[in-house]
């Protein structure tokens, strides 16, 4: 489920725009496969992902990421989106559940266009960093 609050009154340091994922599954990984091209076994393979020292399989980094320009493109569409910068900083493991959060740094306006940086991240249900980075986006 998206939420976007984009509005008269809104503030640096507001939250404008959240996206809450159910939780990771061996089903949402392989469809993530099958659909990226993204076969390396650590994301489906139990064995291959023990083997690497991991519990089990884990969620491909670029599928967290997708969750972030999800929650943009819901927000503003995808014309809108002006930069997206991502760093990824922690593992997602089977079962976490994952939101997506967008947090207004600063409102500006480029060449008469008015735009909002954001700072984004992506969390588990522990408020532990999955991705995270800075966006632009269009405002009309």
């Amino acid at each position: 489920m998206s939420t976007i609050h984009f509005g008269p009154g809104i503030r640096v340091g507001d939250t404008v725009m959240t996206l809450q994922l159910p939780p990771v599954s061996r089903g949402m990984l392989a469809l993530y496969a099958g659909a990226s091209g993204d076969h390396i076994p650590l994301h489906i393979d139990t064995d291959v992902a023990r083997r690497a020292g991991m519990p089990d399989v884990f969620a491909h980094g670029m599928l967290v990421a997708a969750w972030l320009g999800r929650m943009l493109t819901d927000a503003v569409g995808v014309a809108r989106v002006r930069e997206l910068a991502l760093r990824f900083t922690g593992i997602t493991h089977l079962y976490n559940r994952i939101t997506c959060h967008a947090v207004l740094l600063e409102l500006l306006e480029v060449d008469g266009e008015p735009r909002a940086r954001l700072q984004v991240r992506a969390e588990n249900q522990f408020g532990q960093a999955k991705v995270v980075g800075e966006a632009v986006v269009a405002l009309a």
